[in-house]
């Protein structure tokens, strides 16, 4: 079976390139094959909005099946892709099952890093990443009482909240000094951390388990600080490594992900790759990089679709990322990373107002602290190449504050 368009990931990247791919060709065959059941669907919510009833289940489904009957877009879900031969364009899985394509579109995603201490591999263990991992955690938050959030960063700290939501006394471990301290200026990771505790969740910080035991119906944790801590459940949240197999085997050239041009083409021409698992020219921040947030996952699958339909455009787009730590809430542009320096310009002091984070006194990153719908002003203060100074701040306020 030979397609004009074979997709390689059911996830946003890979339903978003089928929209740009349709806006491009009307007629040509598409294929999307994901690698789990499920419809593709949008990940945030499972951290977040489906567990403050902000969203339903059904709202976390990008399109419906209708979507994809009426693209002309086949389906083969629930399948691992265990091989590419990129001369004669086709691919292979595990059951013999082959197909041939004209352009290829590498929308694997990530893979959750996991433990590697004793009792690591135990069942039970919530390595938190997809659809059924939401729906198995929310089913034992009926019996469990108490958890254990393995990581600091983004999923830890949305887990932790959400557990907590559900009445389930949580304890997250990290080796940090404060939660998502890749991103946070201490001033404000240390507040969050003090609101953490101040809603119950208990932080052990500067250490990590070093052994996993079931006890009983419950687990036995040992920490490197030789603190023992007891919970009904765990999950870990350690972050994801990208999904390179399927690229390796086809021997695409390799860096932090999949390396690709400011086309979203690979080393191999008809071969493209997108989403978490591509390393692209961040044009904007005149840099390479590798983005595993849900807007770049968006954007860049719709600009490889509409470039494997023959549009040849660059991506240019500057994706922002967001989080809801209880009523602490954020938007963020650019180069977001702790290790820059970091001006605050507070209306209330680290809970509403601006991060800017600098290289030298260049705005490089935007953090928006429950400041909302002006990220597109952001991308237009870090695009200018401006310095940060007294009128670029008053600028920005202003903006905030119009209505």
């Amino acid at each position: 079976m030979n397609y004009s368009y074979i997709i390689v990931g059911g996830g946003l990247a890979g339903a978003s390139a089928i929209e740009g791919i349709r806006a491009i060709d009307k007629q040509g065959s598409i294929l999307l094959i994901g690698s789990e059941k499920h419809l593709p669907y949008h990940r945030p919510p499972l951290s977040k909005q489906l567990w403050t009833g902000k969203k339903k289940l059904a709202d976390i489904f990008i399109k419906d099946k209708s979507y994809y009957e009426i693209n002309d877009v086949s389906l083969d879900l629930g399948i691992q892709v265990t091989g590419v031969n990129a001369k004669d364009k086709k691919i292979f899985f595990g059951n013999g099952k082959e197909y041939g394509f004209q352009k290829l579109l590498l929308a694997t995603g990530g893979k959750p890093r996991r433990l590697s201490i004793p009792g690591a591999d135990l069942d039970e263990i919530d390595y938190f990443r997809t659809f059924d991992d939401y729906l198995n955690l929310k089913s034992r938050t009926t019996e469990c009482k108490t958890a254990l959030v393995i990581g600091g960063g983004f999923i830890g700290s949305e887990i932790s909240a959400a557990l907590t939501l559900q009445g389930i006394k949580a304890t997250m471990i990290f080796p940090g000094e404060y939660p998502c301290s890749n991103i946070f200026p201490a001033s404000l990771g240390l507040a969050i951390g003090n609101e953490f505790r101040r809603r119950g969740i208990r932080i052990v910080a500067h250490d990590k388990p070093q052994t996993i035991e079931k006890a009983n119906n419950s687990y036995k944790i040992s920490t490197g600080n030789r603190e023992v801590i007891m919970a009904d459940m765990v999950i870990a949240g350690l972050g994801i490594d990208p999904e390179i197999d399927v690229a390796r085997d086809a021997g695409l050239r390799m860096e932090n992900g999949v390396t690709v041009n400011e086309l979203l083409e690979t080393s191999i021409p008809g071969i493209y790759a997108a989403g978490d698992v591509a390393f692209f020219p961040y044009q904007a921040l005149n840099k390479m990089a590798r983005i595993e947030h849900w807007d770049n996952a968006r954007a860049q699958g719709l600009q490889a679709g509409r470039n494997m339909a023959g549009a040849r455009e660059p991506y240019t787009h500057m994706p922002y990322f967001f989080s809801d730590l209880f009523n602490f809430g954020y938007e963020a542009v650019g180069e977001i990373d702790a290790r820059l320096m970091t001006k605050a310009d507070w209306q209330l002091e680290n809970d509403t107002g601006i991060v800017y984070y600098l290289d030298g006194n260049k705005v490089r990153g935007i953090m928006l602290c429950n400041i909302w719908d002006k990220v597109e002003d952001a991308r237009r203060i870090i695009k200018s190449g401006r310095e940060l100074s007294d009128e670029l701040k008053r600028e920005f306020v202003a903006i905030n504050k119009r209505k």
